[in-house]
């Protein structure tokens, strides 16, 4: 499972702003606050969706404006988010990254599920769950105190059977990330996807090994287009804010 920013790390405060300015932003880990991680008890009332398999077919947008993008993404994933996007958008600014962001931008992975941040406005997520419902998803836990202590919305997808977890935004780190994110075409549908710049810092700070390997493969694909700079600053900024010491030099191994 990814992370809330893809961060396996343990809950943790941090403060970053925009343009290096200080401002709060939960640095959370959805790894450690997943229901698939959780306790025992709780697991066994969560509904997963099938595994991917090893010849899962990807679809490929067919894309006529000049400013869209032609993006490959699995058949489950895209009807997901054709049903999820008109919801989302109703709720606020929003945007896919993870697994489906790799795949999105042009690195070959099979993935069992969508992560999305969704900056939810108004802050009413029992409402938006019931929207959510309407539009074919049925939540994966059903305890309001997992939600507000996590800030993390798991449903499932009840056509395809794909779960899809949704990140309640907070300010700081993650209100950057909604200001960058780009829209792409996916199916004839818009959907933002998170700046590939800051899905590298998102996949740095997760730290697994098969997040360094999707921020290595997406650097070998982009970085012709990324401020390798600001990369750095940000994850020196987390690197105060987190009393690590690893991010920078995680980065440099990966665009040496």
């Amino acid at each position: 499972m990814n992370s809330s920013i893809e961060t396996g790390r343990q809950f943790a405060p941090a403060r970053i702003g925009i343009g290096g300015t200080v401002s709060p932003v939960s640095v959370r880990s959805k790894a450690g606050a997943s229901p698939r991680n959780s306790d025992n008890r709780l697991c066994d009332r969560i509904l997963h969706g099938p595994g991917p398999t090893a010849d899962a077919r990807m679809f490929v947008s067919t894309c006529t404006s000049r400013n869209c993008s032609t993006v490959p993404v699995q058949p489950a994933a895209l009807e997901l988010l054709t049903a999820a996007a008109p919801v989302l958008a109703r709720w606020g600014r929003w945007y896919v990254f993870g697994a489906q962001a790799v795949i999105a931008y042009g690195v070959p992975r099979l993935s069992a599920d969508v992560d999305v941040t969704l900056a939810l406005v108004p802050d009413a997520p029992e409402q938006f769950a019931r929207d959510m419902q309407a539009a074919g998803f049925s939540p994966r836990v059903e305890d309001p105190d997992f939600i507000r202590r996590t800030r993390v919305m798991p449903f499932v997808h009840l056509a395809t059977a794909m779960p899809i977890d949704i990140v309640l935004a907070g300010s700081g780190l993650e209100e950057e990330f909604l200001d960058r994110a780009r829209v792409l075409d996916v199916g004839g549908s818009a959907v933002p996807f998170i700046d590939p710049s800051d899905l590298i810092i998102a996949k740095v700070l997760a730290g697994r090994p098969k997040d360094i390997d999707d921020a290595s493969a997406v650097w070998r694909l982009h970085h012709l287009e990324m401020d390798s700079d600001r990369i750095r600053r940000t994850l020196r900024l987390l690197e105060e804010a987190l009393a690590q010491s690893d991010l920078v030099s995680t980065f440099d191994k990966i665009a040496r």
